[in-house]
């Protein structure tokens, strides 16, 4: 027990340094940074500490520094889940979907028919469960990452899709009146006025996909996956009852998901400086 009330007298501390730091050095960029990290060390020790003096067993859920040591025992095989999962078919699934999203934005913009025609199909298809399309897709494309990839293309496509969409519309009627009268053709004004104008939708959509992309990828390998990659490890070690290489698997899964995220939006900072959002967290 003094695990767990050593954690919980740390928990009590770091929150009421959290509060302090928040309330009076709340601007200061070093300090924004340390307070999640402070946050972080804190749930984890809670857990550690919970874990360790409750006696709970491993199989149910091992403490962090178990899961610690596993990952450094694991890095190859890690490694070899981690490219065959993130690297092959979440990335790729994730740049052919947001892609061909974009480019079917630009389509729909174009045609009256297609948004009223397009739309709500793919609100019916985005609806869809995952569980229910990813056989379907195993079936089609193989065992290998290509078939995770086109799970991953279905979940980004359509959200990304409608944030598009909405960004092409957020310019008014005066705007594109402006743009008539310089005698500007639709490709220039999507150019120059349009597309720069739908920036922040198409990042919203984009953050969004990053998380779904991961979510694909490692759902669609419980269907079917040659002897690698993150749900086919996550599945076979839960036979096994090896739950630290679970574990271990969903830290690096849940890191690689937080730094694909961060650079999105770093990417969206960078792109939609202008905007009164990313002004507004100078």
């Amino acid at each position: 027990m003094i695990w767990a009330w050593g954690a919980l007298a740390f928990w009590l501390a770091a929150t009421l340094v959290n509060g302090w730091l928040a309330q009076n050095h709340g601007r200061n960029r070093a300090v924004r940074l340390f307070i999640p990290a402070l946050f972080g060390v804190t749930l984890l020790l809670i857990w550690e500490g919970m874990v360790r003096g409750l006696g709970v067993s491993p199989v149910i859920l091992p403490p962090p520094s178990m899961i610690g040591s596993r990952i450094a025992e694991s890095l190859p095989v890690l490694w070899v889940d981690f490219s065959q999962t993130i690297l092959k078919g979440a990335l790729s699934g994730y740049l052919i979907g947001c892609g061909a999203a974009v480019a079917v934005a630009v389509l729909i913009d174009r045609s009256p028919f297609l948004q009223r025609g397009l739309l709500p199909v793919g609100n019916f298809v985005a609806a869809l469960p995952i569980v229910g399309i990813a056989p379907i897709l195993v079936m089609w494309f193989g065992f290998d990452w290509q078939s995770k990839s086109a799970v991953v293309v279905v979940m980004v496509f359509f959200p990304v899709l409608v944030n598009m969409v909405a960004g092409l519309k957020a310019t008014d009627v005066l705007q594109r009146d402006q743009m008539a009268t310089w005698s500007a053709s639709y490709w220039q004004g999507l150019a120059k006025m349009r597309f720069p104008a739908a920036m922040p939708f198409l990042f919203n959509g984009l953050k969004i996909a990053t998380t779904l992309a991961l979510i694909g990828a490692i759902v669609a390998e419980f269907f079917g996956s040659p002897t690698r990659g993150m749900g086919f490890r996550i599945s076979t070690a839960v036979g096994q009852l090896d739950l630290p290489l679970v574990w271990a698997e969903i830290a690096v899964a849940a890191l690689a998901g937080s730094a694909f995220y961060g650079l999105v939006a770093s990417i969206e900072k960078g792109v939609t400086f202008w905007h009164p959002s990313q002004r507004g967290r100078a």
